[in-house]
């Protein structure tokens, strides 16, 4: 994805109403893809090249007249290809989209990824009730396709990038790398960050906290699956109980503190909860360092997110929430870690790390 700043200021109407329909034609495309990836027909096409419609309906159990304007619709979008000359055409997907929409141990793997807005759209009445009145849906709320897709798309970035980014860390590896070392992994979701630093560190053991009961059951199978239980230990619970479970060497919080109600409490919780020269790693978006009007792809996309996802689930709690959203700046995380007894979060020497910045910050 380009991080490059666009102008968008002040466009012509004509300019305005090409770009508009450009908007929806993308969106029409995502949740095209959506339905390739919930139906299976991704999947079939990878497995059966040439396919006609159906063939791919028979295969997926599905209906043979809308499996057949899905795939005509592909093909037109340019991302299969249709072999008119055949009768009945046959289509084919490419190693290229199959890699970015199926492949889940790439980098390039975006498959997931409409999952995530079609767990918003689904609560579309309710955001628009929290839009005028405040209140928000809960990450609960949006279910298995929010759930699934956050995992899935983090799961390629922390299996192959995760260990090795954080070896190159001394102060990082040294306290993982101590056999005996306790660490623990604050809202953990699927689990994958801990399963990934548990297969890298076998000497130390991992406690994962996620409020969500269902992530925790998916970071459970996940773990036995690659046969970690032994060093792995997943807990439904917020983040503030971290004293509870401590002390910990290291502590981690991966893409979670923007969609905390209360992120200083938790961020205090986790300080409590560190053993002396302990220290904490907060993993969050790569956003610019300020707001200035018109912003790059990144800065962009995670306002979506944060609109759509993020906002209202940090807003949901039935407690004042602070607020945060996705476009979390590091003035933001400053004014929160000072608050909770932390210094002035460094930024970590770890680049080229998905959409993400890494922070370090240490107990007062």
């Amino acid at each position: 994805m380009s991080t490059s700043t666009q102008s968008l200021t002040a466009p012509t109407a004509e300019a305005f109403l090409e770009r508009f329909f450009s908007s929806a034609l993308a969106t029409a495309e995502l949740m095209s893809a959506y339905l390739g990836d919930r139906l299976g027909w991704y999947a079939d096409l990878a497995a059966h090249p040439a396919s006609t419609a159906d063939q791919l309906a028979r295969r997926t159990g599905t209906n043979a007249r809308y499996a057949r304007e899905w795939l005509e619709m592909q093909s037109a979008y340019g991302i299969l290809e249709a072999d008119t000359a055949s009768a009945p055409v046959t289509f084919t997907l490419p190693a290229g989209p199959a890699e970015v929409l199926l492949n889940h141990t790439s980098l390039a793997y975006l498959g997931a990824l409409p999952r995530m807005f079609a767990a918003s759209f689904r609560h579309l009445p309710e955001l628009l009730d929290a839009y005028r009145h405040g209140g928000g849906v809960s990450w609960a709320r949006l279910g298995a396709d929010a759930r699934e897709s956050q995992s899935a798309l983090n799961r390629p970035w922390f299996d192959t990038r995760l260990a090795p980014a954080l070896a190159r860390v001394a102060d990082l590896h040294r306290p993982l790398g101590r056999p005996g070392a306790r660490v623990l992994d604050v809202g953990c979701g699927g689990g994958w960050s801990t399963i990934a630093l548990a297969r890298a560190y076998p000497g130390a053991t991992f406690v994962g906290i996620d409020p969500d009961a269902e992530s925790v059951v998916m970071a459970k199978a996940n773990a036995a699956a690659l046969a970690v239980t032994d060093q792995t230990t997943f807990v439904t619970a917020d983040g503030t109980t971290a004293p509870a479970h401590g002390p910990f060497d290291l502590a981690f919080a991966f893409e979670c503190l923007h969609d905390m109600s209360d992120p200083v409490s938790v961020l205090s919780a986790i300080r409590e909860s560190l053993a002396p020269g302990g220290r904490l790693v907060v993993m969050d978006e790569a956003v610019s360092y300020e707001f200035d009007g018109p912003a790059n792809e990144l800065d962009r996309f995670m306002y979506a997110a944060s609109l759509f996802v993020c906002l209202p689930d940090g807003m949901s709690s039935d407690t004042p929430s602070a607020g945060t959203g996705t476009v979390l700046r590091p003035s933001t995380l400053t004014r929160y870690a000072d608050r909770a007894g932390f210094g002035e979060p460094r930024v970590l020497p770890i680049e080229d790390f998905s959409f993400f910045r890494f922070y370090e910050l240490i107990p007062r």
